[in-house]
């Protein structure tokens, strides 16, 4: 069931932002041997992740980030109505990251601010509370989406220190009465809570670093049990079927889940969005850092359709169906080592 058709609100800019801190398949194989490490990559697409440094947090990101959104959009912070902020990794208990980001930025006091601790699932479900939320209060809003996983991974943890990276994307949304619609689908099944998660507060055993483990048997088994649904019920409140998106953007947790998803969707290669072979799976980044690494020719030049669905932790999953582009700015950015102060955007390659 589609759980909310939005209209009015656009999409205007995406800047993803990853650190300079790069973990390599050599890195894997030193630490795992060469047959595993081979093995791993082969059935995840992930030969790279991007780390930060000890003293870097997502908040820093995310300011790089917004900071160049803002800048290349042309648009003033006292222009911003609403700053909303997904991660699962604030740098603080509290205050959340929402407050951090709004100083930085300095935007207005009137400005509200909304923090979301949504994972996988969290560009969606982000994208849909500002769009909702953007309606009732003002004109333009900041969606800001992201994660430093890294700091949960145990790096000799061989079922998930191979698959995370870190990032965070800044997106920009604007009222503008000729957007089209969003169609959201939007469901959680909190039976999946214990096969995906990191201990903390009343939890979070003092003698032990929280640690995030995976059942990965499980996050696969609920993935193709609840997506294709819910893609399918975002296309239905779209209009479309599968053969009228240009594009599938599955949440990029691992290659093989992808093309399992698309195949059991019906949607062919050629729509199928893979860009995690450098970044692994960024978490509630990831969808709007695939845009920036595999999309950001085609959606600065035109429009086209696209399908995005992000789902995992809780579980909890979130599908949209609508049309994006011609953006104003698609582009990664890298966020420099504190040593290193050269400035640089990271390579991408786009897919046709």
């Amino acid at each position: 069931m589609v759980a909310s058709v939005v209209d009015g609100v656009a999409v205007r800019g995406v800047v993803g932002c990853i650190p300079e801190g790069r973990e390599s398949q050599a890195d894997l194989i030193a630490r795992f041997g060469e047959e595993a490490a081979v093995k791993i990559a082969k059935a995840t697409g992930i030969e790279a992740r991007h780390r930060v440094e000890p003293d870097q947090c997502a908040s820093d990101l995310a300011e790089r980030a917004a900071g160049h959104l803002l800048n290349g959009m042309g648009w003033d912070a006292a222009s911003v109505d609403l700053l909303v902020f997904v991660t699962q990794t604030p740098d603080y208990a509290l205050p959340g990251n929402g407050a951090l980001l709004h100083q930085r930025l300095g935007l207005r006091k009137a400005v509200p601010v909304l923090d979301l601790t949504q994972g996988c699932s969290g560009f969606v479900y982000g994208l849909w509370t500002a769009s909702v939320l953007l309606k009732s209060i003002g004109r333009r809003a900041l969606l800001i989406v992201g994660d430093t996983t890294s700091r949960f991974i145990d790096p000799m943890d061989r079922a998930v220190a191979p698959l995370f990276g870190d990032a965070v994307a800044a997106i920009a949304l604007e009222c503008s009465p000729d957007a089209g619609a969003m169609a959201f689908d939007l469901g959680s099944d909190g039976a999946g809570a214990p096969y995906l998660t990191v201990e903390g507060g009343a939890m979070r055993r003092p003698s032990v670093p929280p640690r995030l483990f995976m059942d990965g048997t499980q996050v696969f088994a609920f993935t193709l049990r609840e997506v294709p649904g819910s893609v399918r019920a975002a296309l239905s409140g779209a209009g479309w079927g599968v053969g009228d998106i240009d594009h599938l953007v599955l949440h990029q947790a691992n290659a093989q889940m992808i093309h399992h998803l698309a195949q059991k969707l019906g949607a062919t290669p050629e729509q199928t969005v893979v860009a995690l072979a450098e970044v692994g799976n960024t978490s509630s980044a990831s969808i709007p850092l695939a845009l920036c690494l595999a999309l950001s020719s085609l959606l600065t030049t035109r429009s086209r359709r696209l399908l995005l669905s992000g789902f995992g932790v809780g579980w909890s999953w979130g599908s949209v169906a609508l049309t994006l582009g011609p953006l104003a700015l698609c582009e990664t950015l890298v966020l420099p080592g504190r040593n290193n102060p050269a400035e640089f955007a990271a390579s991408a390659t786009d897919a046709e």
